[in-house]
Order: structure tokens, then sequence, then C-alpha cells
């Protein structure tokens, strides 16, 4: 299929055209700033579908508004009609078409615009309302309090809020590119004649304040080692924004460094109720541990070296001992009321994963020194 994509070098065109490009199925076809009517026609005769994402909302005077977002939009349903062929197309509109500003005003003549090519043609449209949309690639300090924040936060600029109590509606990116196409996929075999009116999902809710918090804390967390809850929902889309933001000095940061004679200790990750994964060290021959826990929990795993790792249960003199190594790669538990330690038996450091299931704290750490 031959996508025809209007904005193509915007947020939300570089998205989409970033996943397009990705499924190797598609040729793309472009429409920027520079594009001259001619060619415009050119494309939109050879289009199979069109994703009309050509907009402007901060021009320098409302007559653009105007040029941009309803004329513009004019022109792309008078040639697809002039082609002959019932072109399916997606229209990227604004919930501010409920307000009477010029930006709302150019945006509903839009709509009005592929209304009026859905009847004559018999073509289908689909048309976005789409609230906040958030993502890689959006534009700073320009119309998106989002990106704003992810970019002033992460370069240790200030940030203003009037209002901390407003709440805003979100949409991530990778949610309205995967709505699209499946728009586009489906779009030889739809019936959806007409004007089609569709929203995204999932919406998020978040206050002004609420948002701004989050984003510090995920700048926070690179001294705290407590990372957020980012692998789902919002907390997951606000993170990859805020990631996309980063200068590439920023895509490393140090850690501490526990060192003594018989090794070192290093703190990698903590979670609010995960725990926190580590890495500790032991020269040849040293042992590290003895001591157990009332109710902490851990898993080991050699990752380079070799070792042997002893237990001795409590008020017992059952002793076990369990090797490993990195060629077999072995999860090794420890059990609440054993003593428990590891000592290497290699020629080289020892290196080994650890999590343990609580974030260690120093005013109840769980961990009782004690002999075998």
């Amino acid at each position: 299929m031959n996508i025809l994509i209007t904005g193509s070098s915007g947020f939300i065109g570089k998205n989409l055209k970033a996943h397009l490009e990705a499924k190797k199925t598609f040729n793309i076809l472009e429409v920027v700033r520079e594009t001259t009517i001619d060619r415009i026609e050119s494309l939109v005769s050879h289009a199979d579908f069109i994703v009309h994402l050509a907009g402007i909302n901060r021009p320098e005077s409302d007559e653009e508004f105007q040029i941009v977002n309803a004329d513009l939009t004019k022109i792309i349903c008078d040639l697809a009609e002039k082609s002959g062929r019932c072109i399916p197309i997606i229209l990227s509109s604004s919930t501010q078409v409920k307000i009477n500003n010029p930006y709302g005003r150019s945006k509903l003549q839009a709509e009005d615009c592929l209304s009026k090519y859905a009847i004559n043609t018999e073509s289908p449209v689909y048309i976005f309302r789409l609230p906040n949309v958030i993502g890689k690639w959006c534009r700073p300090n320009y119309n998106s309090v989002v990106a704003t924040f992810c970019h002033n936060i992460s370069h240790g600029l200030p940030i203003t809020i009037h209002d901390p109590d407003v709440e805003m509606t979100l949409v991530y990116i990778d949610d309205v590119i995967r709505k699209f196409i499946n728009i586009i996929l489906q779009a030889t075999q739809s019936k959806d004649f007409g004007v089609n009116f569709c929203s995204i999902n999932p919406e998020y809710k978040i206050t002004v304040g609420n948002l701004a918090d989050k984003i510090q804390n995920f700048k926070d967390s690179r001294n705290s080692l407590l990372i957020e809850r980012v692998g789902s929902g919002l907390d997951r889309a606000l993170y990859a924004t805020y990631l996309s933001y980063f200068e590439i000095s920023d895509f490393t940061y140090p850690l501490v460094q526990h060192e003594d004679s018989r090794g070192t200790f290093v703190e990698f990750l903590k979670t609010y109720d995960s725990g926190q994964i580590s890495y500790l060290t032991a020269r040849p021959g040293v042992t590290r541990g003895m001591h157990y826990h009332h109710t902490k929990s851990e898993k080991f795993l050699v990752v380079k070296g070799d070792a042997v790792f002893r237990y001795k249960k409590l008020y017992s003199d059952e002793v076990i001992e369990i090797m490993s190594s990195d060629r077999t790669p072995t999860v090794i538990e420890t059990i609440p009321g054993w003593v428990h330690d590891i000592t290497n038996t290699g020629a080289e450091d020892l290196i080994v994963l650890v999590w343990a299931n609580e974030v260690f704290s120093e005013q109840a750490p769980d961990t009782i020194a004690s002999d075998f």
C-alpha cells in the first residue's frame, strides 16, 4: 500500500513513519511544509490511504490557522476526489473543535471538509479529536506541557505551574499509532463508509502537579536508585517520554561502590514493592555473608567464577553446601532462619548478581550476623 502522510516530519508523523517502516510492507509518501501543490497532487494520485497530520497550532498570525489547518485539508480532499478513487483518510483533529477560538474553528472546518469528501466519494473517513499526545519527539516549550516538563526537568531547567490541580487528559503516541495502523490494515476490507469519529484507548487523567512530581521522581531516581513503577500504564508512557529528552551525556550515571578487603558491593536498582538489585564481588578464597534473615529473602546468580554456598539451620547442626558457577547458570535462594554465606572457590574474582525482596533499611536491616 502507498501511505501518504502529510506532516510526516512532525511529532505524530515521524512516529507513524517509523512504525510503518518497521513493518516493511508499506510504501510511504510524504508531504512536508516545503512540498508544492503540484507535488501533493501527484502524491495523492498514487495514494492508497492518506493520514492527514499536517497542521499548525502556534502560528505567527491567526490567518495561518485557516491556511494550514482548513485550506490544506480542502486541497487534500479536492485532489483525492479528483483522483476518482475511494481513498480512505485519517484526520488528526483536536478536542478544541468544541472551543470557539481560531485554532478550534480551523480544525472544525477541516472536519467539515472531510465530511463532504466522505459523502461525495463514499470513502471512509476517520476523525480523531486527539487530547494531549505524549511520547518521543514531541517539541518542548511549544504546546505540550508534558514535553516541556520532561525536557526542562531532565536538563535541570525550571518549570512553571500556574495551577497544580488542573487535570489533563493524555494519550500515548504508541497507542495512537497502533490505532492508525489497525485502521490502515483493515482499510481494504472496511465497510466504515462515511465519517467515523474515533478515539484512543487508554486515556490517562493526571493533574499538572502530579505530572511534575512524577517526572521529578524520574530524575531523582538516579540518586535514590528508587525507580517508579514504569512497567505499565501512564508511568510507562511518561518514563519513555522523559528518557527521550536526554542529552547524550545523560545516557550514563555512576553508582556508589562499597569496597573492602573482601571485594565490592554495588546497589543497582530499588523498587517500591519488589525489592532491589545489587551485585557483589569476592576475591579468591574470600567468604562473604555469614548472617541470616527473619523475613528477607534473596536470589543469587553467579555471573563470573566459581562459588560454594553454605547454609546452616538455626538451632540445628544441619549444614548443606551448594556449588555454583557461571558455566551452569543457577539461582540460589536464601531461606529465612538459615545462616548463609558464599565463598569464592575459583582463581579469579567472583561476581554475583543479587536480588532482595525488600530495599535495605539501616533502621531495620533484618540481617543478623552469625557463625556456622
